[in-house]
């Protein structure tokens, strides 16, 4: 497949944060020198919402793919405002991506068509991409490395940009290297393995 065209964007503001976040968690950004770039008010914000956002960097890269550039963490404030996100004070955990609010806030604040997809065979992603441009696709975050077995699927967010009968093109915002960032393609196969069966359709 030809590369797809669409700006890359990853969940940090540092791409090869991957690798440390896996290894020390979310402390790890609070070394991100370009975690000002998010639109958070602190590293520590920063920190905070970066590995919930992966949802957020594949909206960016969608709405970068019609020329407009948003800070990320103004993207999520925002889908949190529509309950795409939902914070607990108390124990500092955020929930989210929940689909029906987010397919509210980008139809309201972008105009973009998007419609949440269940029970979704992973043979099924060509025609999806026959009618709507892009699909968010909800899968394991272990197809970094396609080659492992993952424990479970789902979990993760990852933008698909284009399809065959045979193989998938995506974008991954927590690809750990540059082979598994942009423009990934895989066997549909192999996809599947780690695909959840759902995830949110959207046409710019």
């Amino acid at each position: 497949m030809r590369k797809s065209g669409v700006p890359y964007f990853s969940q940090w503001e540092t791409p090869g944060m991957t690798l440390p976040v896996l290894a020390k968690g979310s402390q790890a950004l609070l070394g991100d020198p370009l975690w000002h770039r998010s639109g958070a008010g602190t590293i520590e914000e920063y920190a905070r919402w970066a590995v919930n956002v992966c949802g957020m960097a594949s909206l960016k890269m969608i709405l970068a793919a019609r020329g407009e550039i948003h800070p990320t963490l103004e993207l999520a404030r925002a889908c949190t405002s529509y309950g795409g996100y939902v914070v607990n004070e108390i124990d500092d955990s955020i929930k989210g991506l929940i689909y029906a609010p987010f397919v509210r806030f980008v139809s309201e604040r972008f105009g973009l068509r998007a419609e949440t997809m269940t029970g979704v065979d992973a043979s099924a992603i060509p025609e999806l991409l026959s009618k709507r441009r892009f699909f968010i696709a909800s899968v394991n975050s272990g197809i970094r490395w396609p080659e492992r077995e993952p424990p479970s699927k789902g979990g993760h967010l990852v933008l698909v940009t284009s399809t065959s009968t045979e193989s998938i093109r995506f974008h991954n915002p927590s690809g750990h290297d540059e082979a598994s960032q942009a423009d990934v393609t895989l066997p549909l196969s192999v996809f599947d393995r780690f695909f959840a069966n759902r995830g949110i359709s959207v046409d710019a």
